[in-house]
């Protein structure tokens, strides 16, 4: 569980990363390359529009910040996994999402599936 603990703390670094240069390296790091994201408003795949994706989510929310949640599992490729984002230092966050990560065999990001949970009305 510890190597899942921290892939996730990497990810949500990566999704905190607000230097383009530092994003863009995370996300070749962690994801392989031609893994893929998904969620409600995208489905990408590849290193740029992975990092893309990202920074419209900050675009989005400026001056958030993405944190843990409270579940994480995982077995043999698969980690799932709940976010947070929120204003840094808030006490409840705006956004709650449920990711499901598929690795590949060198323990890299194959597919992410992201589910929100929680959304602001907009």
């Amino acid at each position: 569980m510890s190597d899942f603990s921290t892939l996730v703390d990497r990810y949500i670094a990566a999704w905190n990363e607000t230097d383009a240069a530092a994003r863009a390296a995370a996300v070749a790091e962690l994801w392989a390359e031609d893994g893929g994201y998904t969620d409600p408003m995208a489905a990408v795949r590849g290193h740029d529009a992975i990092a893309a994706v990202i920074a419209g989510a900050q675009g989005m929310f400026p001056g958030f910040v993405f944190s843990r949640g409270e579940v994480l599992d995982g077995h043999h490729d698969l980690v799932r996994f709940t976010w947070h984002l929120a204003p840094e230092g808030a006490a409840e966050p705006v956004v709650i999402g449920f990711d499901v990560a598929a690795l590949d065999a060198d323990g890299r990001i194959r597919d992410v599936h992201g589910f929100l949970d929680k959304v602001p009305a907009m």
